[in-house]
């Protein structure tokens, strides 16, 4: 006879209070289980009793540790329970979740840009400053994760502090909150990331930057119709973007994709911003339109969404924000800077930002 056969034995003279019967037949004895010179089983039990079958435990121990060959016996008591059959019914899919709001956010107004080259970082990051100058609370999130800039247009720079390792403190100057993955990767550095990752990357910055409250959070967006703007648009509740071009044709090609892009998504056309609009020679005054002029006020007709503003081509404004004073706080007082300040009073005075 095996050793578990003759634990089993002597476990058969106990008797079971309940039915009578021996706790081996009664089914009480499970998970017997034998290794070398130590035994191991459960009785499971009702719950209710057991009180009544510490007894029973004892015993069952004593009559194992009884049976030649047994060094250690281990009984331990659980309570089965009558489980229900598990629910096979088709459940009723949770509703989907739709764009979000971000914590103390008011409004996010998301600039954007069919193509590459047209400006409209520089654009972005005086309009924060112009909201900002006008009494505005404002933050500027850099979502071109491939190609931050807005670090050197505001003249910020320093890792962002992490206090308890998920928020992120904003650094901030010139009157504007800002976030960029610019500060958070060394200068000249490449971000190797496929669209997961940058999907993620645009999360974080959202959520987990404790942004506080802001009248208006802008979002610098990356040039094209790709993974960030998709994931903004469906994730975050935009109040509205603004489509930033010049006044050239291919820019205009690129712009209304843009702008069907944002329509299909269901965000608000603010409007457009014609961007190097006009250059005016410093020397004799000359005005020449070197990319064109008009192009974006008749496509903003044409597509029935307002022409917010016209930004001269001059070299002051791409120098200012070189030097990381964008020219609506480095010379307040001129035309480059008073074209940014009348489209955020426009802003303003539409309740759009």
């Amino acid at each position: 006879m095996s050793l578990r056969d003759a634990v089993l034995a002597n476990l058969k003279k106990i008797t079971d209070p309940v039915s009578g019967q021996d706790i081996v037949s009664a089914g009480i004895v499970r998970a017997l289980n034998v290794e070398g010179e130590n035994v191991r089983f459960v009785l499971e039990i009702d719950p209710k009793l057991a009180e009544m079958y510490k007894p029973v435990q004892s015993a069952a121990e004593k009559a194992a540790q009884m049976v030649a060959g047994v060094a250690k016996v281990s009984a331990l008591m659980t309570a089965h329970s009558d489980k229900a059959p598990p629910d096979l019914k088709p459940r009723p899919k949770a509703a989907p979740q739709g764009p979000q709001p971000v914590p103390g956010v008011d409004r996010i107004v998301a600039v954007a840009s069919g193509k590459g080259g047209v400006g409209k970082s520089t654009v972005s990051a005086n309009l924060a400053c112009a909201l900002a100058a006008e009494g505005r609370r404002v933050g500027l999130l850099d979502a071109d994760v491939y190609g931050p800039s807005q670090p050197r247009m505001l003249g910020v720079s320093g890792r962002p502090a992490s206090p308890d390792g998920k928020t992120i403190l904003p650094l901030r100057n010139h009157g504007v909150t800002m976030m960029s993955m610019g500060l958070m990767t060394n200068e000249g550095q490449a971000v190797v990331w496929r669209g997961p990752m940058l999907m993620g990357a645009l999360q974080q910055m959202m959520n987990q930057v404790q942004w506080g409250g802001l009248d208006v959070l802008i979002v610098d967006l990356p040039p094209g119709t790709g993974d960030v703007q998709l994931t903004l648009s469906q994730k975050f509740a935009v109040d509205g973007a603004i489509i930033v071009s010049t006044p050239q044709d291919v820019a205009l090609i690129d712009a209304r994709k843009g702008i069907d892009m944002f329509r299909q998504l269901k965000t608000p056309i603010l409007g457009m911003i014609e961007n190097m609009s006009t250059h005016i020679c410093s020397n004799c005054g000359h005005e020449e339109h070197v990319f064109g002029h008009g192009g974006v006020a008749a496509e903003a007709e044409k597509l029935g969404v307002p022409l917010l503003g016209e930004i001269p081509l001059h070299l002051d404004i791409r120098v200012a924000a070189d030097g990381g004073v964008p020219i609506v706080v480095s010379k307040p007082e001129s035309p480059q800077a008073e074209a940014f300040r009348r489209i955020a009073r426009d802003l303003i005075a539409k309740g759009q930002a």
